[in-house]
């Protein structure tokens, strides 16, 4: 095929990506304006929200993406015109998403003390504590909404999430400032105050998306009369066990990274700080692979149910190509700007903390450098896992990210990161070096996975 043959598929492509990636860049905000206004506080409050969000990240990636398993059933499922089995697709995961919130809320309420033996700096440690307690209960309505996110994303609705994502990031910035600060009569709470803030804006994101899709005609009958309670044995299994190497996988990603904020902890207050600017303008960037990603997921899903495995695979290849093309601005958009981005999340005015301030500013730059080399891989290996999730095909990627974070990535970063080795850049190398390895493997996995499918058809 020619060029052509794939960029054709760019307009509609970022048609469906574009409220998917603004969606999810919106849930990235919230931890921005988190970061950016704690950092006026202090190095030290910004290396708590850090490790508190260590916590929260582990436990979002089990449930978030256990909640991918709801789309490529819903979009098959519409492309086949099969609303009962929507509906039961539908009913069966929000269940099990509203179920996983409660039981990862308490989980980590139980993971609380591991604070206290991972060698983090004590100041950090007392600031984090209290500010995890209310972050992580509102793991629940966010896991809820991904529930509701999922089944529209499915049935390609995907502008409704973006707007309660945007309403969501509204609430955030008002609460953060009246309660970070003590604004408007209220008490001023600090880094308490971002969790609150972040606890409320999420149960309004929920309300919004769960009204919108109610006063929508084409969604509306798959909530009325939902009976969540009745629920059918086999098809909670279907969903579990479609959902579950999924969350793995995200579980995987999202754990490197967090062993990365444990290993940075190991090096100081600044360090730690210096990461969480540079890991939280990467999650930037991500977000648009990630939305990317999503519109893989729907459109190979799609034509999954209509078995057209040619154009399946033309059409993945050409969100492959888009991906790769945002990657590369990105990465040549951190490399120009590695100096001046860190600045954004600190007060380099503020004279009692100006030399800690420095030194986080000046480990975030090199970082930055690092996650500019890694846009490409990063990018690729997400949309690939969307593909390939569309496909139903989860086992063997999820076996796939394992060995390339943990069996190659983590290594890496425990033996580079080290004080007397490379410290900061050396964790970062082996993320750079997991996710190139996952990148590869799992585009291999789909270039062997279509090939077949696209033979098995042509021999019936």
């Amino acid at each position: 095929m020619t060029l052509s043959h794939y960029t054709k598929e760019f307009k509609y492509n970022l048609r469906l990506a574009t409220p998917v990636m603004l969606g999810m860049l919106g849930h990235t905000f919230v931890g921005l304006v988190d970061n950016i206004m704690v950092g006026q506080l202090g190095s030290a409050q910004l290396a708590a929200v850090s490790l508190g969000n260590s916590f929260i990240f582990v436990a979002m990636s089990l449930g978030i993406g256990f909640s991918t398993a709801i789309t490529p059933l819903i979009a098959e499922a519409d492309s086949q015109q099969d609303f009962e089995s929507g509906k039961t697709s539908f009913k069966h995961g929000l269940f099990l998403c509203t179920v996983l919130s409660v039981l990862l809320f308490l989980a980590l309420l139980l993971a609380k003390p591991l604070m206290h033996i991972m060698k983090q700096p004590k100041e950090v440690v007392d600031l984090a504590m209290p500010y995890l307690d209310l972050v992580g209960f509102s793991l629940i309505p966010l896991l809820i909404f991904q529930g509701f996110k999922q089944f529209s994303d499915g049935l390609s609705l995907v502008k409704y999430p973006m707007y309660a994502t945007i309403l969501a990031n509204m609430l955030n910035v008002f609460f953060n400032y009246v309660l970070i600060f003590g604004k408007l009569g209220f008490p001023e709470m600090g880094i308490v105050g971002a969790a609150l803030g972040t606890l409320l804006s999420r149960i309004g994101m929920l309300l919004f998306l769960g009204w919108l899709l109610y006063n929508t005609a084409k969604t509306k009958p798959y909530i009325v009369n939902l009976r969540i309670f009745h629920l059918d044995k086999a098809m909670l299994k279907k969903v579990f066990h479609l959902g579950y190497p999924s969350a793995m996988q995200m579980f995987f990603e999202v754990l490197i990274f967090t062993a990365a904020i444990w290993l940075s902890g190991t090096l100081g207050k600044n360090p730690q700080a210096a990461n969480q600017i540079a890991l939280n303008l990467a999650t930037m960037t991500f977000m648009v692979a990630s939305g990317l990603s999503v519109t893989a997921m729907i459109r190979v899903g799609n034509q999954k149910g209509l078995k057209d495995y040619p154009e399946l695979r033309r059409i993945a290849k050409s969100i492959f190509l888009l991906g790769v093309m945002f990657a590369t601005i990105f990465a040549i958009m951190f490399w120009l700007l590695h100096n001046v981005l860190p600045t954004i999340y600190v007060d380099m005015n503020d004279p009692l903390n100006a030399m800690d301030n420095a030194e986080v500013v000046s480990l975030a730059a090199s970082l930055l450098l690092l996650a500019g080399v890694f846009q490409i891989s990063d990018s690729m290996q997400v949309i690939v896992l969307g593909a390939l999730r569309g496909l139903q095909d989860v086992k063997i990627p999820t076996l796939i990210t394992f060995v390339s974070y943990w069996g190659i990535g983590f290594p890496i970063s425990y033996v580079l990161g080290k004080a007397e080795a490379l410290g900061s850049t050396g964790i970062w190398f082996g993320l750079v070096a997991g996710l190139t390895s996952a990148a590869i493997l799992l585009y291999i996995r789909f270039e062997y996975l279509t090939k077949k499918l696209i033979l098995k058809k042509s021999n019936t």
